[in-house]
């Protein structure tokens, strides 16, 4: 079995007075590898960067693009007519730069300057080639600019204001609790509560170390003060009898396991998002909302729009999810069925270094999609090519072949049931998952948008 290492120490044509540019972009084919628009582009490379960063964990990676997508909205929104900032409404952040008064803006430069900066604050560590990626598209998206505007002032403008929106939203995200947080992965000095009851990392899991993924994760600052709010959901009492809820809630994990058919398996393979091979689990919801956009064609404002909704969201959802995790730290299915129903037990997909309830992947699946279906609606027929491309997986005789869906919702439906096809997690913990992430990502879409 290949594991993967978490390493320790490791995105109608409306004209305003003062936009050069149209809020309607050309068209953008669905393949991945391919982009055409500002929003598409930055979108684009932000997952790359992902890809290949070390010290990658879902929790660092969801809050890196909570303030990427909420840069990429804040950088443009002053040339909508019909968006408007949502800066003041976010926990603690308050009013960003304005542009001056009667002057022109070219808002794809804006959008580009502030991506630029963004995304190398997120991930200081990155090596130098992935930085030069970065200032590759910036300086040819920037050139592109240039000759389209054929306004030297309007473009330099343009590029000062985009860098000032970046760097009030990057000083304001070193106070969340998360800065730098890839260099404080895993806590030796945790203690876990006494018990068989409880979960402890597992020696043949997914991470090469036996500690705590971000155990005080779920004490750094969400990004709408609604989120911090929201209550611990409840989780059914332990149990090893076998007439009792939670018992049942592992043996159903347990007799899956035994018939596992190949479509469960590739569907489990397939929202696995191993992080030290893909973009984590939030960068998967980033891609969704890339493919999306690709397939709607939006206008500049509201591709920007989806990417900050899915960044905020997914960012958030870590954040609650987490602090549930360590609240219970609840068991995972491989150690209660070894001690109560069989002990040669192997589940499917590797265990993470984390507690089980909730589930991370339902909780972050299920708020991007209330906040991509409250930009696109639920109707979206798509196929999602997120994984297209890598090696078969010769292990588990799994090949990754694009999936194809006629709803947003049936991919956080299937993003959740896909663990317990793993065998990582039971149905209690999927379920509330899902019921926890869509409050989440309400309570982002409640923000006030639009004007």
């Amino acid at each position: 079995m290949k594991k993967s290492i978490y390493i320790l120490y490791l995105g109608l044509i409306i004209l305003v007075s003062n936009c050069t540019t149209a809020e309607k972009e050309p068209v953008a084919p669905v393949e991945l590898e391919i982009a055409n628009t500002v929003a598409d582009k930055w979108g684009e490379m932000t997952l790359r960067h992902l890809k290949v960063q070390n010290l990658k964990t879902p929790t660092y990676v969801s809050r890196s693009l909570g303030y990427i997508g909420l840069t990429m909205f804040e950088t443009v929104v002053n040339g909508s007519i019909v968006y408007q900032s949502v800066a003041k409404q976010l926990n603690g952040l308050g009013e960003l730069p304005k542009p001056e008064v009667g002057k022109s803006y070219d808002w794809e430069t804006s959008l580009n300057a502030g991506q630029a900066y963004i995304i190398k604050q997120m991930w200081q560590h990155a090596m130098a080639d992935d930085n030069k990626r970065i200032d590759s598209l910036e300086n040819a998206i920037f050139a592109e600019r240039n000759l389209a505007v054929k306004d030297t002032a309007i473009v330099n403008r343009s590029k000062r204001y985009g860098l000032s929106v970046a760097k009030a939203i990057y000083e304001w995200s070193k106070t969340d609790g998360g800065h730098l947080g890839y260099l404080t992965n895993f806590d030796a000095k945790y203690a876990f509560p006494k018990g068989t009851n409880f979960w402890t990392p597992p020696v043949n899991g997914q991470s090469s170390v036996l500690m705590p993924l971000h155990p005080h994760w779920g004490k750094n600052r969400t990004f709408t003060s609604t989120n911090s709010q929201l209550p611990v959901p409840q989780i059914i009492p332990y149990s090893d009898d076998k007439n009792s809820a939670f018992y049942k809630e592992f043996k159903e994990v347990y007799d899956i396991q035994l018939a596992l058919t190949q479509t469960q398996k590739e569907i489990a393979n397939w929202w696995g998002d191993d992080p030290s091979e893909t973009y984590a689990p939030p960068g998967h919801s980033y891609s969704l909302a890339l493919q999306i956009l690709r397939v709607k064609k939006p206008n500049l404002f509201t591709a920007a729009e989806s990417f900050a909704k899915v960044g905020m969201s997914v960012a958030d959802a870590f954040i609650n999810c987490w602090k549930c995790k360590y609240t219970y730290h609840s068991v995972r299915p491989a150690a209660y069925i070894r001690k109560n129903i069989k002990g040669s037990f192997e589940q499917f997909w590797p265990e993470p270094p984390f507690p089980a309830f909730a589930s991370g992947h339902s909780t972050q699946a299920s708020s991007a999609a209330e906040a991509l279906i409250s930009v696109y609606g639920d109707n979206v027929v798509f196929d999602d090519v997120t994984h297209v491309g890598r090696p078969k997986d010769i292990f588990r005789n799994v090949e990754y072949k694009k999936r194809s869906y006629t709803s947003i919702s049936q991919t956080a439906i299937e993003c959740g049931i896909s663990r317990l096809y793993g065998g990582i997690h039971t149905r209690q913990d999927n379920e509330v998952g899902m019921s926890e992430g869509k409050k989440i990502g309400a309570n982002i879409n409640a923000l006030s948008w639009k004007r």
